[in-house]
């Protein structure tokens, strides 16, 4: 298979990772919405969550899922149109990615065995001299 095919299936796996992530942010929301929406109608306020703690940690959570989600999406469309700040934005995210048991695991390791071959470097070069 040639290593363009490989850097396109790359680019997918990093879009579809980075999705998950946005739903899950989606999802997370809905959910601190709908446990809001639960808490205002508790009739016992000694056995109530304060709702701006709750309204805190699931900000935090949402913006921490966005922050490692939005890279990749960005990263899947930068190795699909083959931008020369794809490669370099590809290996930093696929070692940090690494934490992310087990997608984004897997995902890391087939993208430091695309990213690092040296005809991957030559091409994602030769996009630099095209693009400018």
């Amino acid at each position: 298979m040639p290593l363009a095919t490989h850097v396109r299936i790359l680019a997918w796996f990093n879009i579809v990772l980075g999705g998950i992530g946005v739903l899950a942010a989606v999802f997370t929301f809905a959910g601190a919405s709908f446990l809001h929406i639960l808490l205002a109608n508790v009739v016992d306020e000694a056995a109530a969550v304060p709702v701006e703690l709750i309204q805190l940690a699931s900000t935090i959570v949402i913006t921490l899922i966005l922050v490692m989600s939005l890279p990749c999406l960005v990263l899947g469309f930068g190795l699909y149109y083959v931008r020369p700040w794809a490669r370099i934005l590809g290996l930093v995210l696929a070692a940090v990615n690494l934490l992310h048991f087990p997608l984004g695991t897997g995902v890391s390791l087939y993208g430091f065995w695309v990213l690092l071959k040296p005809e991957t470097e030559a091409m994602f070069k030769q996009a630099a001299v095209v693009q400018a």
